[in-house]
């Protein structure tokens, strides 16, 4: 028997998969050449606070922090200090080029550089950079998406500095580039990136939560900043094997892929010692990420096989943001340096988990730009009024939720999600939030009071909130299948999908609590008559919220049928697939609240809805075209040929007078083949016959007719993956790819 051409590449990797080994780097050495501990170097490659202060004159340096604490454009008289500050700092560290790194609707950044190169009057060499090129920069915005904003002809859009995100210099093999985390906006001013909004529901949730919070009588607390910690999971695979794989190339998830003997199911992975190769290739992406300032903590096996996760301490959510697409950029410049490809997608394989962005938000108080006073506002404090405050901000949280589930949902809608929401291993669609069971007990009794002795203090202790410091993390119990599971002293959104940018599901969480922080603060003025609100007020509206929110708590198990069903009478969303959530986006809720908060205006808020619905179609369509173009060129010639070998194989028997018993896995074969070739044929007339008039109708008709066709092909394939003789299939299989590293 020969082997095939496809074949003898998948041999070839497997011997090349064979003999690597660990990748060595040189990692940081002080001036004796001795290794340098991370608090050393950690943030050497960031031009952050404590830079500035060192190396701006004192007034430029309180002004740039009043400008980055108000939100405020930096102002021009002090820029070009900042500006040759940071040139100078750039240029002593080797960099030649600069650029404005923002993050358009794509899900991932985009930069132009610049060289600090110029010309003098004299047609001299100089480096020079300017206040004005660090404020702004005019990068052509014809070709990011813009739902609609903007025609193709006008081009201008626009890139300014967000001072509060520390500028950064990326090294690459032959040089060094200084990036300026910056907004995108179009000419006439709406945002066009993801980051723009995200500031803004910081802002707004701020301002609102100070309000509700100076109604109880906390008049000190003058600024509130939410606050991330974003796990991230994914996947290593070799990349000799990554390469003969079309559709992980082309849309990063496995369209078709026999299951291995062995999966998941001895649950010996997760937690487990870390392969050599991955150990050595994760400290080298962690020491990239110190020099960045990224504050990366944890570093472990995930539950599947081949599945990794890396997480950082908390930072203020903006910051946080950048540094998840620093994490994302970095893992996969890192990964080929070490032979390996890095799985982003949220259901790489099929069978096996797939991977989330755990976000984990809270709220700090602020004592000054960037710097966290220490009191987390969700962790319950020692005194009855700190207990009420938390109680209090629950139960805006609560509220928000509840009446922007749909939003919340919409906020994580992807392709890539739709394989991976409700599988026995993810949060389900339907929005709900998991408290524990300690805080329900007190939640309950709070709903059930009789409103006896409201107006005292001994009301407050009564009902247990003065003893809200057990709620700890020991006391609260972790719901791996809640969408948004309160966890001692924050809410981890595990529903966010690992290559998704946290800036739009978060935007839209701050957004909905800050809705839900309005709601309450109307609610006691009208009680308190505008005047500081009494225990009892605040406990009485504490209560109403309580009531109104409860359907939106669960603590079950969210994988179970019996929550779809319950959750239904409940009244709560189950938006299944992308196109039918991204649909919350433009509901008259969403418009008046996001509008409102001004978070996103309903041309900007339209505008996301046409960007994600276009980029769901386009992700299906290249999808479908890579499942035929594979199905084509690569599974059915495989089969062909070993089904004519055996056909070979069965004339030879006969005409010899022999018996030949391989005529019943050729007749088997040409069945499975049979099928595929009609399963095959359904997803082409599928794709021919139908003609839409909206982008949102043809994701609809791809997402519930044309998705099951993809499924039938694979389950086709997968069967005769089953059958085909290993030295004529041409694809790496799940066991190699998983297992061999």
């Amino acid at each position: 028997m020969s082997m095939g051409t496809g074949a003898q590449a998948r041999f070839d990797a497997i011997r090349e998969v064979n003999t690597r080994t660990p990748r060595k780097f040189d990692p940081p050495r002080d001036a004796q050449g001795r290794r340098m501990r991370i608090s050393d170097y950690y943030g050497i490659n960031t031009f952050d606070l404590h830079k500035m202060r060192e190396k701006l004159p004192k007034d430029v340096y309180l002004k740039l922090v009043s400008t980055i604490e108000t939100g405020k454009k930096l102002d021009h008289e002090i820029a070009n200090s900042v500006a040759l500050a940071i040139k100078e700092w750039a240029l002593a560290r080797g960099v030649t080029h600069f650029c404005h790194w923002f993050q358009p609707q794509t899900g991932s950044t985009a930069e132009k550089h610049d060289a600090f190169l110029s010309l003098d009057e004299n047609n001299r060499p100089i480096e020079k950079f300017s206040g004005a090129q660090l404020i702004q920069s005019e990068p052509d915005a014809s070709s990011f998406p813009s739902g609609g904003m903007r025609t193709t002809f006008e081009a201008r859009g626009y890139t300014a500095w967000d001072p509060s995100s520390p500028v950064f210099i990326m090294e690459h093999t032959n040089g060094k580039t200084l990036c300026i985390p910056s907004v995108f906006i179009s000419y006439h001013g709406d945002s066009l990136d993801e980051k723009t909004a995200l500031i803004k529901s910081m802002e707004i949730l701020s301002q609102k939560c100070c309000e509700l919070l100076h109604l109880m009588g906390d008049k000190g607390i003058k600024r509130v900043v939410p606050t991330l910690g974003i796990e991230q999971e994914y996947f290593l695979i070799d990349r000799a094997f990554y390469h003969l794989r079309p559709d992980l190339l082309m849309t990063g998830r496995t369209l078709i892929g026999g299951q291995p003997p062995k999966g998941q199911q001895l649950e010996d992975h997760y937690f487990g010692s870390i392969p050599a190769r991955v150990q050595a290739f994760m400290s080298e992406m962690e020491n990239e990420l110190y020099k960045l300032g990224v504050p990366i903590k944890t570093r472990h096996n995930e539950v599947a096989p081949s599945q990794f996760e890396t997480a950082p301490i908390f930072e203020e959510a903006n910051i946080a943001t950048d540094h998840n697409q620093l994490v994302m950029e970095i893992l996969r410049k890192v990964a080929v340096r070490h032979g390996f490809a890095v799985l982003l997608h949220e259901k790489p394989f099929s069978g096996i988990n797939g991977s989330g962005k755990h976000n984990n938000w809270s709220m700090m108080v602020a004592a000054s730009s960037q710097e966290l006073d220490g009191e987390n506002l969700l962790d319950p404090g020692k005194t009855p009024h700190q207990n009420l405050r938390f109680l209090l901000l629950l139960a805006g949280i609560l509220k928000g939720v509840h009446k922007h589930g749909g939003l919340l949902r919409a906020g994580i809608a992807s392709s890539g999600n739709d394989h991976r929401l409700g599988a026995n291993e993810a949060p389900p669609a339907i929005l709900s939030v998991f408290l524990g069971d300690l805080l329900t007990r007190i939640l309950n009794s709070i709903e059930s009071e009789d409103g006896a002795d409201q107006s005292s203090e001994a009301a407050v202790l009564r009902l247990g909130v003065s003893k809200l410091p057990e709620v700890m993390r020991d006391n609260t119990d972790r719901n791996r299948t809640s969408p948004l599971a309160f966890t001692g002293n924050k809410f981890e959104f595990r529903a966010v999908g690992s290559s998704a940018s946290p800036a739009f599901p978060m935007t839209l969480l701050n957004a909905a609590v800050a809705d839900g922080f309005s709601e309450l603060a109307e609610t006691l003025k009208q009680k308190s008559g505008g005047s500081k609100a009494t225990n009892a007020l605040v406990l009485a509206t504490i209560r109403e919220a309580i009531r109104e929110t409860k359907a939106i708590r669960f603590e079950g198990n969210n994988y179970s049928d019996d929550w779809v069903k319950e959750a239904e009478t409940r009244g709560l969303l189950n938006l299944r697939k992308t196109p039918e959530a991204l649909t919350q986006l433009t509901t008259d809720v969403s418009r008046s609240a996001l509008s409102k908060l001004q978070v996103f205006s309903e041309a900007e808020l339209v505008s996301r809805f046409h960007v994600r619905t276009e980029r769901y179609v386009k992700n299906m369509l290249i999808e479908i075209d890579t499942l035929r173009s594979m199905v084509d060129t690569q599974i059915l010639p495989a089969c062909y040929a070993y089904h004519g070998h055996l056909a070979a194989a069965v004339s030879a028997c006969n005409a010899a007078g022999f018996n030949a018993p391989q005529a019943a896995i050729a007749n088997h074969i040409g069945e499975l083949i049979s099928r595929l070739q009609e399963r095959r044929a359904a997803l082409e007339k599928a794709m021919e016959t139908e003609t839409f008039a909206t982008e949102d109708q043809k994701a609809t008709y791809l997402s519930r007719e044309v998705a099951g066709l993809m499924d039938d092909i694979r389950e086709a394939c997968d069967r005769l993956e089953a059958v085909i003789a290993d030295d004529y299939w041409p694809l790496p299989k799940y066991r190699e790819m998983l297992f061999l590293s």
